[in-house]
């Protein structure tokens, strides 16, 4: 059997443990949100309380967070363009994908920059009145030179991206179909063995040296350069490695050096940003470019422990796995909002910020699952929230994917 057709013959099977991958990497982002209330980092709303305490925490996962969830998306997009083909395959994504975008920024994301303008700016209207001039594209809530531009699509600037990235690919593979054989017999010699660790670290550390410093991170898709430069190819990696063996191997058997690599790595940055953090001291060139050369190689090495735990030890189905694989995006649409209008209605209670925070971050689960179960079974809301109109009969065979193809509960 040729090393193209024991590649492709692969891609019937799910990857379970992807499916968790996805599923604890956005669990995270709802704690890092709770937490971006409290740390001096600019987010639309924020605690009276708000210090550096919390922010060694963040940087746990705030070098790998979104590239591992660009590289599961692309694995995952691998996995349904084999198991639907390229006709109708665009068709099916951009309605998954832009269906919940436009709802998302016009009827979720706008009560977070409506609280955002109350609190940073005192803006005196009520809400009705600020989404007219927000579905308008007002462009005078302003505090100094630093306007707000609306509408927004905030946390879901994520959906934006990966529906650009996938019709990049799908041209990629309409024109030249051959690449998709291509590049998965790259990742199965290159991307195998040591190589399965240095190459991409080697990657992530130039991009960051050249980039970081030069383009700042937007989140608005036109002029985001440095996150491009870094997701795109994130994502094309993880298109190529979906279906391939060698990768993985290497991945699963480096998983305990890269994870206490990781954590060395970790200790520096926030050992780094500490010192540093006043701008007033800037460091020497040569300890900020080791500082972005460090911050590169966490980025995939944190990812390689986590997928080599999660194929070690989570490569099994479950019914926790089968509710949540479908529930996690409608959450994802969902938990910000949630965070940042509780926060708001919270601050007059003066609670103790840690009880607060946990607060925060429970009744966030719990307003987004009860929304979850609300959404799922009305069949006008479900392609609003990236669920199929109808429920399958059955589970599809393919990677984690966001959103999920179908609801298999």
């Amino acid at each position: 059997m040729s090393s193209q057709t024991s590649v492709r013959g692969r891609l019937g099977d799910r990857r379970f443990d992807l499916d968790w991958v996805r599923i604890l990497a956005f669990g995270l982002l709802i704690f890092y949100h709770v937490g971006m209330y409290y740390v001096t980092w600019d987010w639309h709303v924020k605690s009276p309380s708000a210090s550096s305490a919390f922010e060694p925490l963040m940087m746990l996962t705030s070098p790998w967070r979104l590239s591992l969830l660009f590289l599961v998306s692309g694995v995952a997009t691998g996995y349904l363009l084999s198991r639907q083909g390229v006709r109708g395959f665009l068709g099916q994504r951009s309605t998954r994908l832009l269906l919940p975008l436009v709802f998302g920024m016009a009827v979720i994301v706008p009560p977070q920059s409506y609280l955002e303008v109350v609190e940073k700016i005192a803006y005196p209207g009520g809400y009705a009145e600020f989404w007219r001039l927000y579905i308008t594209g007002y462009h005078g809530f302003c505090r100094r030179t630093n306007c707000l531009l609306v509408p927004t699509w905030n946390h879901l600037w994520f959906v934006a991206y990966l529906w650009v990235y996938t019709l990049l690919l799908y041209v990629v593979v309409r024109v030249m179909p051959a690449a998709i054989p291509w590049s998965r017999r790259i990742a199965e010699r290159h991307l195998a063995g040591a190589g399965a660790v240095l190459w991409p670290i080697l990657f992530l550390a130039i991009v960051r040296v050249a980039l970081v410093g030069r383009f700042e991170a937007t989140h608005a898709l036109v002029d985001d350069w440095y996150n491009h430069a870094l997701y795109l190819p994130v994502f094309l990696a993880g298109f190529a490695m979906a279906g391939t063996e060698a990768p993985w191997n290497a991945i699963e058997r480096a998983r305990w050096p890269a994870l206490g690599f990781a954590i060395v790595g970790w200790a520096f940055l926030c050992a780094y940003f500490g010192i540093y953090s006043d701008d007033a001291s800037p460091p020497p060139e040569a300890i900020m470019t080791f500082q972005r050369v460090v911050y590169g190689a966490e980025q995939w090495l944190a990812i390689v422990a986590i997928l080599g735990f999660a194929r070690r030890h989570l490569a099994r189905d479950s019914a926790a796995r089968r509710y949540l694989t479908t529930a996690i995006f409608p959450v994802y649409i969902l938990h910000q909002t949630v965070i940042v209008v509780l926060a708001h209605a919270l601050k007059p209670a003066h609670l103790n910020p840690g009880v607060e925070a946990l607060l925060l971050a429970l009744v966030t689960f719990a307003v987004c699952f009860l929304c979850y179960e609300g959404v799922r079974r009305v069949a006008l809301l479900r392609p609003l929230f990236g669920l199929a109109r109808e429920r399958a009969a059955r589970p599809a065979l393919a990677a984690a994917a966001l959103p999920q193809p179908q609801d298999t509960n």
